[in-house]
């Protein structure tokens, strides 16, 4: 049989992902934080694009109901300011988002967005970002490793021992450790264990109380020492801090010779000192979780959902500047560029847009699903999956899922991420509607909370006790729960209260 050759044509499907679609996703799933990073690296490389200026006064909740950016829930149905959603619930919002299932997906046609309204002005440079930063440098809290340094310098004058120090300070870990151990210091240094073990003694009596411990027994006698409270009974209570885990209070009173008032007393000191002493410094700025969307009552009874315009970038795309330059283009080459930063800005801009009115969209869903959450509190929370709120908003999954990533609601209640209300389902004993396992989790809390030292509730004891308010849970559920909320069991519940440790 002979192989011959020819030409076919063949009609097939592919997904097509192009690039200004790859940043939209990539730009969704971003947290506030980190969208602002990208947007300054994009000002910085883009001459076309223009920082805006914001307008927010710093008020949490500052938009009124009839803001562009804010939508309005009544009893149950959704009311969008802008009139987006009509009446069968159907978005006609397009989604750049969703990916494009089927046929290649042509390229979006990109139009000119902008965040905030007034035209582009040009300002004039100044230097109070400089002074900022020189002023931020200033006030800078030091780290551990510089607070450590800073004593050893005023503590010892010897080369020698301060040679050792920098490097017994550099191997002290976040939480306070040191991270090595003295034999393999002094084989790296070339000296003496013995050298190694002298100068961390005096590291060791560094602020803060308990910094270069090898262990937790030894961070906590070195603060109880600098108390003057490590006597004998209490020497032997730091050794075995094993059965301090355990609660094993019986063994510990014949180890250290006390009566049960003495181990309940030196319990209680010992759970007033720091077993991470270096955590007052971190290894870094810690970042408060600051809502995306905010949730509020209105008057009549229902919730307004807008936009939180402080995560909001203001981007802006400089026209006058692109048609001076567009003049001005001589080559090919320039031409193509100007073209290209003109088409990437406004992209991004748009992509800006959509950002926001998608975050904007999942947000409602999430506040008419979880009504009860906001009005009564967590026993009210109401079991919720990505696949409810995309069908109900005509979206895909992956893009909630996206949405919901690194962004938080600010609420009456506190501040939450957005994945806390996609909890899972527990079935009711009647048949009814079933549990949010979270609100299942608060209601453990709270029986166990509010239990009595003479009656201690096992996890059959607390199965029974939800089965009678229409909870179906199995035990082992209800010891998985309990463990996640960092509740002890019912046998070390009944000692700890015995001997006055809770």
């Amino acid at each position: 049989m002979a192989l011959l050759q020819r030409l076919e044509m063949r009609q097939g499907q592919s997904l097509v992902m192009t690039p200004q679609l790859l940043q939209a996703i990539k730009l969704l799933q971003l947290s506030h934080l980190d969208l602002v990073s990208y947007v300054e690296a994009e000002l910085e490389r883009n001459p076309l694009l223009e920082a805006g200026e914001r307008e927010s006064d710093g008020a949490p909740a500052g938009l009124e109901p009839d803001h562009p950016a804010a939508e309005l829930i009544r009893a149950g149905d959704i009311d969008l300011a802008r009139g987006e959603i009509d009446g069968d619930g159907a978005p006609p919002l397009d989604n750049v988002f969703d990916e494009p299932a089927g046929p290649a997906a042509s390229e979006p046609q990109v139009e000119a967005f902008t965040l905030s309204t007034p035209a582009w002005q040009s300002s004039g440079g100044s230097f109070d970002g400089e002074e900022t930063d020189f002023a931020a440098r200033l006030t800078a809290e030091p780290s551990l490793h510089e607070h450590l340094s800073g004593q050893l310098d005023l503590a010892t004058a010897s080369p020698v021992d301060r040679f050792v120090g920098r490097h017994i300070i550099d191997a002290v870990d976040e939480a306070g450790y040191l991270g090595e151990s003295c034999e393999a210091l002094a084989a790296q240094l070339g000296v003496e264990p013995a050298e190694v073990e002298r100068v961390l003694a005096l590291v060791q009596g560094f602020s803060p109380s308990g910094v270069a411990a090898r262990n937790l027994a030894e961070c906590l006698a070195i603060q109880l020492r600098e108390r003057d409270r490590f006597d004998p009974a209490m020497q032997a209570l730091v050794g075995r801090l094993d059965l301090v885990a355990r609660r094993d209070t019986a063994t510990l009173r014949r180890i250290c010779g006390v009566d049960e008032e003495d181990l309940a007393e030196m319990l209680a000191e010992i759970r007033q000192l720091d077993p991470k002493p270096g955590r007052a410094f971190g290894g870094g700025p810690v970042q408060t979780l600051v809502p995306d969307v905010f949730v509020r009552a209105a008057p009549d009874g229902s919730w307004i959902v807008e936009l939180n315009p402080d995560t909001l970038p203001k981007v802006l795309v400089n026209q006058a500047y692109h048609a001076k330059v567009s003049r001005q283009a001589k080559g090919e080459a320039e031409k193509s560029f100007i073209s290209e930063c003109l088409q990437s800005a406004n992209w991004l801009t748009r992509s800006l847009e959509q950002r926001s009115k998608t975050i904007l969209k999942v947000a409602t869903e999430i506040v008419r699903q979880q009504d009860g959450f906001f009005a009564h509190g967590v026993a009210f929370l109401r079991p919720l999956n990505l696949k409810t709120v995309a069908d109900a908003i005509g979206m895909h999954e992956s893009t909630v899922s996206r949405v919901t990533s690194n962004k938080a609601i600010g609420t009456a209640r506190g501040t939450f991420e957005m994945k806390y209300f996609f909890t899972a389902s527990i079935p009711s004993a009647s048949g009814a509607e079933a549990h949010s396992s979270e609100a299942v989790r608060h209601r453990i809390r709270q029986l166990v909370e509010g239990e009595s030292p003479d009656d201690i509730l096992s996890d059959d004891a607390l199965v029974r006790k939800l089965k009678t308010e229409g909870v179906d849970i199995a035990r082992r559920t209800v010891a998985k729960y309990r463990e996640s909320l960092r509740i002890p069991s019912s046998v070390d519940r009944r000692r700890d209260k015995r001997v006055g440790m809770r």
